[in-house]
């Protein structure tokens, strides 16, 4: 049972980290392979606010979204004038940056050695020190990250959005700041990044860099294609299939080197099957296709 709810917190911790890459790739045509960073900048900051400052959760949930955000601009404004392949090249070239960071700033990060011993959440007298309260932590993070995406997508920012995802050159000429939305919404991605991130870390008590690297990121990437992008369940069902697929990999009794490798080719697997016989995924209302997204 005991398993069972860490899958299943697992899955509603992807299940954010995807939300919020959807509402960037799916929904705005903004194709990122920087997610895993704003992921990783949220995980450092809550947990070295509660290791070395004794900071509450909640509090540490809220720095990190803010320092989220504070980079997504500093990096979105330069890098959202880009078009296409060089927004993606830009994105990739950041995510590299802040992995080097984790990996090199030995005073802040430890670097390798990671951070360990952050404390579990704690919120107005709840203790979430268990994996049936975690769940529901998790699951109530979760529901909270889809609405917001929900009602983005439905409100007249999100129809802007989606006109700039259809055709960005005419969104300009009825008069929208085109730029202006892009970085909005990059901003609102990388907040709902780094809020999965802080959770990963005060559930796992441990991070290091390579929780956040490029290869998370195309994990992000895989489960919103998998699962469809720009619908309201398909990232949840993307990070279900990848989530827990894998994890029937255990009951096989590969020995764990050999499983991490067939893991990676069930991806790469998967993305292939589903680019060719399904591009708009089990449940997405747009494909895939030139310049990220296409219908």
């Amino acid at each position: 049972m005991e398993y069972l709810l860490h899958v299943f917190v697992l899955v509603c911790i992807y299940a954010v980290l995807t939300a919020s890459l959807d509402i960037l790739a799916g929904r705005t045509g903004l194709l990122s392979i920087a997610q895993a960073a704003f992921y990783g900048v949220g995980a450092y900051a809550s947990a070295l606010l509660a290791v070395r400052l004794g900071a509450p959760f909640l509090l540490t949930v809220l720095a990190g979204m803010v320092m989220a955000i504070v980079i997504s601009l500093v990096v979105s404004l330069p890098s959202l004038r880009l078009q296409d392949d060089y927004f993606v090249v830009a994105t990739f070239a950041f995510q590299m940056i802040v992995f080097s960071i984790f990996t090199n700033w030995m005073e802040l990060t430890r670097g390798p050695l990671g951070i360990a011993g952050i404390p579990q959440p704690v919120i107005f007298g709840w203790h979430v020190n268990n994996h049936a309260d975690f769940m529901l932590l998790a699951a109530g993070s979760a529901c909270c990250a889809y609405v917001t995406v929900h009602r983005i997508a439905r409100s007249p920012y999100g129809r802007v959005l989606h006109a700039i995802r259809e055709d960005e050159v005419l969104a300009r000429a009825v008069g929208k700041n085109t730029l202006y939305f892009k970085v909005t919404v990059f901003a609102v991605s990388a907040a709902l990044a780094a809020m999965a991130g802080s959770l990963y870390a005060h559930y796992i008590t441990y991070i290091d860099p390579t929780n956040f690297t490029v290869m998370e990121s195309i994990l992000v990437l895989s489960m919103v294609i998998i699962g469809g992008a720009g619908s309201m369940w398909g990232p949840l069902v993307g990070a279900a299939v990848l989530v827990i697929l894998p994890e029937a990999l255990r009951f096989v009794g590969l020995p764990s080197s050999v499983a991490a490798n067939i893991r990676q080719i069930l991806y790469g697997g998967l993305l292939v099957v589903f680019m060719i016989l399904r591009p708009r995924g089990l449940m997405g209302k747009y494909a895939f296709g030139k310049g990220g997204t296409g219908k």
